[in-house]
């Protein structure tokens, strides 16, 4: 009996000196996963601790910050206030940018301070958590004045296509990419803004020192020259300014600009010529929603139209940007209201409809996306190359009617593929906004639209492949 009982407690003892091996290993795991800023792979071996010691503040930390790291703020929250609590220090600096990302300046201001406080007892240098601390404050006076825009449709495209949803008027001047107008080959992300006399243009360009600023040029004997740099204050030193437009007054101009004032980024801005003094106003930031703690840019007025559109880079993925149509209010009225969380609502877009003050906003979207009138431009539905001397641009120039088909069927499947591929950036959108439960939701939907797609990709070449041989047959032989 006796030796039994001493089979047991070494078995016993020999299971927890193993898991406790398990244990140590795991968290030796991990930590070398989190200081190589591998969080996701970090994330489950730190959830598993915390589930076994709840209040371990250096858990909690860990586990906090590989779900910040990687988009769960709401799970992030919850453990980096544990830590927080038992003043591990570098969660309050987590928690000041969790607070700051959601928009909740005031928090973030507090938990700065607390840090800044925390290094300055320490000796340790407080610069770039001072300039979060302001940033933090000016995200907080914005948020208090709100404006009470309506906007009425949103589209997601890759970034190097923003352009592509400006349909202005004949009346508001054109819109061009800074390659496509200048036939450069350079790398240049701005626009080219000309007027509707098409006699002067503004864009933004990189200077010597690789900073874009803003230029304009006129029209002389045919040919654009006289290049002048806009004035210093716009062309603030340091920042890069870029993506103009021009009111109809020929004096009032909005740009984008990463100044000392942006909030995030690019910030939109305003500002008028002032014929008196031969020189332009004081740059005013615009307020929020048109500004963000992201990237902001390209903000245009179709007096015309009684329309506008800016575009965003926030909560989109890698490379993808959202483009806002909305209704100019010419009163800027803001937002009256006490209800804070409605007014984060509304700075963040968190949804659109959120601004909406009529039911139906069918007609002004049609009218957004018409094109300018009087284009004399031929019809392109696509471009179809059967040979070297032969390129279709509307079904009705097939000959061949099997040809016809199977490119009809090529264009529905293209039709299915950006449908599929706006979708999926939809729900990636809302995956990296979400919280851990409804990601787990979308997980399966992501995968089995990504399989969809898969499938699709390869089929218009094959449609098409078949339909241009079809073709080249059909026109041989009559």
């Amino acid at each position: 009996m006796e030796k039994g009982v001493a089979r047991k407690l070494l078995y016993i003892i020999s299971v927890v000196l193993i898991c406790t091996g398990l244990q140590a290993q795991s968290l030796d795991q991990a930590k070398k996963l989190y200081n190589e800023g591998q969080y996701a792979e970090a994330k489950p071996a730190f959830e598993r601790l915390v589930q076994r010691v709840p209040n371990n503040s250096s858990y909690n930390h860990w586990y906090g910050v590989c779900c910040f790291e990687t988009g769960d703020y709401e799970t992030a929250e919850k453990h980096l206030q544990i830590a927080v609590k038992r003043k591990v220090q570098e969660s309050f600096r987590y928690m000041g940018d969790l607070y700051f990302l959601t928009y909740r300046f005031d928090e973030a201001l507090e938990m700065y301070e607390e840090y800044i406080a925390i290094l300055t007892k320490k000796k340790q240098d407080t610069e770039a958590f001072e300039a979060k601390e302001e940033l933090a404050k000016r995200g907080q006076r914005m948020l208090e004045r709100v404006e009470d825009i309506q906007i009425i449709d949103s589209i997601i495209v890759d970034k190097q296509d923003i352009l592509q949803a400006y349909q202005l008027s004949e009346e508001s001047g054109s819109l061009l990419s800074y390659n496509q107008f200048f036939e450069a080959n350079d790398s240049v992300f701005s626009s080219v803004y000309m007027n509707q006399k098409e006699q002067n243009i503004y864009y933004g360009k990189p200077n010597d020192e690789g900073k874009y600023n803003l230029y304009t040029q006129s029209k002389l004997m045919d040919k654009w020259g006289d290049e002048k740099h806009l004035p210093q204050t716009i062309n603030s030193s340091g920042s890069d300014n870029s993506f103009p437009f021009v009111l109809s007054d020929g004096a009032t101009i909005y740009y984008a600009s990463n100044n000392q004032e942006s909030l995030g980024g690019y910030d939109l801005f305003v500002t008028r010529y002032n014929t008196n003094m031969d020189s332009y106003l004081t740059p005013e930031q615009m307020g929020m929603p048109y500004n963000s703690i992201y990237n902001d840019y390209l903000l245009v007025i179709d007096e015309n139209k009684g329309l506008g559109w800016f575009v965003s880079d926030r909560f989109q993925p890698e490379g993808k940007a959202c483009i806002y149509l909305f209704i100019p209010d010419a009163a800027r009225s803001r937002i009256e209201s006490d209800n804070i969380e409605e007014k984060r609502a509304r700075a963040m877009i968190t949804s659109i409809r959120d601004s909406w003050k009529e039911t139906d906003y069918s007609q002004l979207i049609q009218l957004a996306y018409e094109e300018a009138s009087g284009s004399s431009a031929p019809q392109k539905d696509f471009e179809f190359v059967i040979n070297d001397n032969t390129v279709y641009y509307t079904l009705a120039d097939i000959k061949s009617p099997e040809a016809k088909s199977y490119y009809e069927k090529a264009l529905n499947v293209n039709q299915q593929i950006n449908e599929l591929k706006e979708k999926l950036d939809e729900s990636r959108a809302t995956y990296t906004r979400a919280n851990q439960s409804v990601r787990t939701q979308l997980a399966a939907a992501i995968l089995q639209q990504e399989q969809q797609l898969a499938t699709l990709l390869t089929q218009p070449y094959e449609l098409e492949k078949q339909a241009r041989n079809i073709e080249i047959q059909y026109l041989r032989n009559h």
